[in-house]
């Protein structure tokens, strides 16, 4: 790959948040051995954060904590002219108190000091500033990692009632009840979600599964209709006409499992604990949805190609 390509790559992974670390650290090496950084201007001091960071993720810490970098006085009297600077130092030179370059400073210490020393300092950054959110969560993901779950949910309900509309923060506190069996208190963080983000069909499948794992099979075939409802072809497409795609095959598993269930004890159809309504007929509905499993699987949508795994599902949707 030449140094343009993998500049624009980087610029790419940048602009879209995206973290890939051993690509972006193999990229941010040739952009560094070319010799170019100079002629990046001010997108210098984002890549030098970008590279800080993969190469913390992938255990170069040699490079995060040296790299090669340019002032701007060198690069005006000759572009040829480099010195060994440390780059979160250079970076704090350019960007004196910046949350950014705190927060950068925090996970490199992280990599290495004892989790203590991480939360004494960005338990410090929040005293300077209780309204820093990345540090906020850096504490967060220490105490989780470090299996103080108490702490760390007590710590991100506190965060999330000073910054409500983070919807990672829900979707955070949900995984942390989840992960400890709490299912109720997951599906209480995934009714906030909602709220904030209610287009999004992920996040309601979420939702419908975490209530199957939970036993509200009420709840859970709902939300798992609503995820039909909201990925199933468009308005001018029939449920019969559309062929079930990506998602949409995850919800409808979803609904068999809980016809399924439903038809095996009537009772878990009206046990539900957030008091939804049953399905009015069980039975139709598992009917629809071995129907629409059947045709998801009917093709692999190449000509003469069965999907993969045809005949397990078939198997599967006529053992009930």
């Amino acid at each position: 790959m030449n140094v343009q390509a993998a500049l624009d790559q980087l610029a790419t992974y940048r602009s879209q948040n995206t973290r890939a670390s051993q690509d972006i650290f193999e990229k941010g090496a040739l952009v560094l051995e070319k010799n170019v950084v100079h002629k990046m201007g001010d997108e210098c001091w984002g890549f030098l954060e970008q590279l800080a960071l993969a190469a913390i993720d992938v255990g170069r810490l040699d490079v995060a904590d040296v790299r090669t970098c340019y002032s701007r006085i060198e690069r005006l009297r000759s572009p040829t002219s480099r010195r060994r600077q440390e780059c979160l130092r250079t970076l704090n030179a350019k960007f004196p108190g910046s949350p950014r370059v705190d927060c950068l400073t925090g996970i490199r210490m992280e990599a290495t000091e004892a989790p203590d020393i991480a939360l004494k300092y960005y338990a410090e950054l929040l005293e300077a500033d209780p309204t820093h959110a990345a540090v906020w969560k850096r504490r967060i993901s220490i105490f989780r990692r470090t299996g103080k779950i108490d702490k760390a949910v007590h710590e991100l309900s506190q965060y999330l009632d000073t910054f409500y509309t983070d919807v990672e923060g829900w979707l955070e506190l949900a995984d942390i009840y989840a992960t400890s069996n709490q299912y109720e208190y997951s599906l209480q963080s995934l009714e906030h979600v909602l709220l904030l983000a209610p287009q999004n069909p992920f996040y309601v499948l979420q939702a419908a599964e975490t209530g199957y794992t939970a036993g509200d099979l009420a709840l859970a075939i709902k939300m798992f209709l609503m995820v039909v409802d909201m990925t199933d072809g468009d308005d001018s497409e029939s449920l019969v006409e559309s062929t079930p795609l990506g998602i949409t095959v995850r919800a409808w598993y979803g609904v068999k499992l809980c016809t399924r269930r439903m038809a095996q004890d009537a009772r878990l159809a009206t046990s539900s604990r957030s008091n939804t309504p049953p399905p009015k007929n069980v039975k139709m509905l598992d009917e629809l949805a071995t129907e629409r499993l059947r045709v998801a699987y009917s093709s692999s949508g190449k000509k003469g190609e069965i999907a993969k795994g045809r005949e397990e599902v078939f198997a599967w949707v006529a053992a009930h």
